[in-house]
């Protein structure tokens, strides 16, 4: 169960609007690594979660914390965006034309799709899908990329920061970084109580382990010339099972390309032989493109 309560988690207030920074906002909202993504990834996660108690609790605390951070960015792109009039944007790029090459006008979707309002889109107005999350059901796997996801996030977030001299802005974006601080940290933790409660060996992903090519798992390939690569803690400090790593300078291919078969004639690819063409070739075809598949699945 959800409950909303009216209020901001901190507050979301400009000085004046600015609709340049509302265009560039949008990337932190609706982008790849915007608040939209953290907030259904953790989410996800947390419905996903098949570990009760503080596993749980924890991703959907900060999975509904994700929710307020998207409703305040929200509120701060409508401000932005509130009784901007059109011929003050057409001033500031007329007084200066860096900031018109770089910026461009205003994102013609405020004004055209949401009437003045903040959209689930990114910056160059590509909108936000479900692709973008990490929900994987491994905890160890899924806190990983939570932590690289709030490093992003938060980034980004320093990125617009630095674009913007407004008080109001900047003070909420201030507030969003630490937070980000804090969650990195938090998803890094929460490793390590995986670890230690004994549901991950270590830091690292060992599913079918008993499987993997032993001779492979400390073994650093390398593919260009006077690589300095070595000279890395990858390397010099061995594998997180003690083992050393071997540095293979000048590796070489050990198996042959070989040719690929020939496309099937129903197929019609370059290079088959033609396909049938009376009625009771196509259906022979057809039959043995459907075997093939039968076969591959059985």
């Amino acid at each position: 169960m959800f409950r909303y309560e009216r209020g901001l988690q901190f507050q979301a207030v400009p000085e004046k609007p600015d609709v340049l920074l509302a265009k560039r906002f949008q990337e932190i909202l609706g982008g790849q690594f915007g608040e939209m993504t953290v907030m259904m990834q953790y989410l996800w996660q947390g419905f996903n979660c098949r570990i009760p108690g503080k596993y749980k609790d924890m991703i959907m605390d900060i999975g509904t914390e994700e929710i307020g951070h998207v409703e305040m960015l929200t509120t701060m792109l409508a401000r932005l965006l509130e009784g901007a009039p059109s011929d003050e944007q057409a001033k500031a790029m007329e007084a200066n034309p860096t900031l018109a090459a770089i910026m461009g006008g205003m994102n013609p979707q405020h004004a055209i799709v949401t009437g003045g309002g903040p959209m689930p889109t990114n910056s160059q107005g590509v909108p936000w899908t479900a692709g973008y999350i990490v929900a994987s059901g491994n905890l160890l796997t899924d806190f990983r990329s939570n932590a690289a996801a709030e490093g992003q996030s938060r980034l980004q977030t320093s990125r617009v920061m630095q674009t913007t001299d407004d008080p109001g802005v900047r003070e909420m974006l201030a507030f969003n970084l630490a937070r980000d601080t804090y969650h990195q940290q938090q998803w890094m933790r929460g490793i390590e109580q995986l670890i230690e409660d004994g549901l991950a060996d270590d830091e690292i992903e060992h599913s079918n382990k008993e499987h993997e090519r032993e001779d492979q798992t400390n073994t650093f390939w390398s593919f260009s010339e006077d690589s300095r690569a070595a000279e890395g803690a990858w390397v010099t400090k061995g594998t997180y099972d003690g083992r050393p790593v071997e540095f293979i300078a000048d590796p070489q291919p050990s198996a042959d390309l070989g040719e690929l078969p020939p496309a099937d004639p129903a197929l019609f690819g370059t290079g088959a032989k033609p396909a049938p063409t009376t009625a009771g070739g196509l259906k022979q075809a057809a039959e043995t493109v459907i075997d093939k598949a039968k076969d591959a699945l059985s």
